[in-house]
């Protein structure tokens, strides 16, 4: 099944009662610039990771799965709608151009955000009675096209930045704009947030995190 048709697949509003007892909660982990080898699953000796490894012992791995862009602002946005970057208009990260002045390459004209018009996995699962959260990196537009602009009732961290300015506080300060204690590491805190998400109780049965860093 292709993101596409899965997002086309979710039940309607007269489904969900029987469908909410035994639909899964859904954590999506999405790796900016993770190398294949930098996980222990793949054959790291370098980088310990213990619990990613663990995740791939239990659980079902796809060893045959290609990345829609080689960098990310086109890459989340193909995850986002089931569509090719392409045909979104976003080839680059952003604010970017493609192609480059010197490329001889014919690109698509470049987009500056994901469009509202597009039907996001956030928005089809809301839909479907899920409670959506987005903790860390977005980069997919200007405020008014962040997270919560595209699908998700709570956004942590998700704004037009690519990168932090440190992954210490306060030098990260409105950068993303999360409010540390002095010294914080960045991944500890995001990590923390994203395990408050899904610990907190709430009126709706079914969980949806985007957790991307």
């Amino acid at each position: 099944m292709t993101r596409r048709s899965f997002l086309c697949s979710l039940p309607s509003a007269a489904a969900l009662t029987a469908a909410r007892r035994r639909a899964p909660n859904v954590i999506f982990i999405l790796m900016d610039d993770l190398g294949w080898a930098d996980v222990g699953c793949n054959g790291s000796t370098f980088y310990e990771t213990p619990h990613i490894d663990r995740l791939a012992r239990e659980g079902v791995r796809f060893t045959n799965a290609y990345a829609a862009a080689p960098v990310c602002s086109p890459t989340r946005a193909s995850i986002m709608t089931g569509k090719y970057p392409a045909r979104l208009g976003l080839t680059n990260y952003l604010p970017g151009k493609h192609p480059l002045p010197n490329s001889r390459m014919i690109g698509t004209e470049q987009a500056q955000m994901l469009p509202h018009a597009e039907t996001t996995l956030a928005e089809g699962l809301r839909a479907a009675g899920y409670h959506t959260g987005h903790v860390g990196k977005w980069h997919l537009g200007e405020k008014g096209f962040w997270p919560e602009d595209q699908g998700f009732d709570v956004n942590i961290g998700g704004t037009m930045s690519g990168m932090p300015r440190s992954h210490f506080y306060p030098q990260w300060q409105d950068n993303p704009p999360l409010v540390g204690k002095p010294g914080e590491y960045l991944t500890d805190r995001l990590t923390d947030e994203a395990e408050q998400f899904v610990r907190s109780p709430r009126d709706r049965p079914l969980e949806f995190l985007h957790f991307c860093h």
